[in-house]
């Protein structure tokens, strides 16, 4: 179940990456690395 978790969040940051051609602020930017740092971390382990 973790993976799936993993993957989910992995993939919405990755979505979310794609929303930096629009201009981003820093809390945006903080929230994207969050979740592909999270979402890496549980389908990872």
């Amino acid at each position: 179940m973790k993976r799936v978790f993993g993957l989910m969040l992995f993939c919405f940051g990755i979505g979310m990456a794609l929303l930096l051609f629009i201009p981003e602020t820093l809390s945006t930017l903080i929230f994207i690395v969050g979740c592909l740092t999270l979402g890496y971390y549980l389908f990872s382990c």
